[in-house]
């Protein structure tokens, strides 16, 4: 038997179902929304939706926007349907059980967003059909970052953005997985407090272009009490974008 319970984010703007074990929304999903440079009527894809937190914290900010969710994990996906229709946004918000080396979608998206695993191990992501991941030779599941660029790549329009919060760890990785496919790439480190070294990372790329890159001052989240700067407060409870 499943059992959910309840949380608000957003300052209680956007109320969520997440599994009572397991998966748990962390403010990583809101800066990963804050950091998407969507537009009205544009359409996002959230690969590796969970439970929809990000994509969702999206369509809260441009209430015109468009939002495809995809996920390999079905319970997930069933509770990411639920929260559409939660916060009334079921007529904007589609939310896919597939998994994302797989998912062809019959046009490609505006922007893709992204919070990939930051354990990169195969045992957290598994393929919904055990047979076809034999198939396609996904038995060990070694899906790590290289991978969620690529298909973040094959998704996106042409000049679509890419946007990825990850460890900080993995920066290299990162670029490295980004080839000469992105462009205009910006760096955002997340640093917990003032004078120490960034966990998280958020990385926003753009398809085909030749642009260079940047590196942003980034955001300090948290003062010595523990209490949220007054810039990341603005982003996680007053839905300011991350420009």
């Amino acid at each position: 038997m499943h059992t959910e319970h309840e949380i608000y984010i957003l300052n209680k703007r956007l109320k969520l179902l997440q599994p009572a074990d397991g998966f748990r929304t962390s403010i990583d999903s809101v800066l990963l929304a804050a950091a998407c440079k969507a537009k009205p009527g544009d359409h996002i894809l959230d690969m590796g939706c969970g439970v929809g937190s990000a994509g969702l914290a999206l369509l809260r900010r441009i209430e015109d926007a468009q939002l495809t969710g995809v996920d390999v994990q079905e319970d997930h996906v069933e509770l990411a349907v639920q929260n559409a229709d939660l916060n009334e946004m079921q007529d904007r918000a589609a939310f896919i059980y597939d998994d994302i080396r797989e998912y062809t979608p019959e046009v490609p998206f505006d922007h893709v967003i992204c919070n990939p695993p930051y354990l990169e191990a195969g045992a957290h992501y598994v393929s919904p059909s055990d047979k076809k991941a034999v198939a396609i030779g996904h038995q060990e599941d070694d899906v790590g970052v290289e991978t969620w660029l690529e298909r973040g790549y094959r998704l996106l329009k042409s000049n679509g953005s890419l946007t990825m919060i990850h460890r900080a760890d993995q920066i290299d990785k990162i670029i490295r997985s980004l080839k000469n496919r992105f462009g205009g790439v910006e760096i955002l480190p997340l640093w917990p407090r003032a004078g120490e070294a960034a966990k998280r990372v958020i990385v926003r790329a753009f398809k085909d272009r030749k642009s260079p890159a940047t590196l942003h001052p980034g955001i300090v989240l948290h003062k010595e009490n523990g209490d949220y700067t007054g810039e990341a407060g603005n982003i996680l409870r007053e839905m300011a974008a991350i420009d």
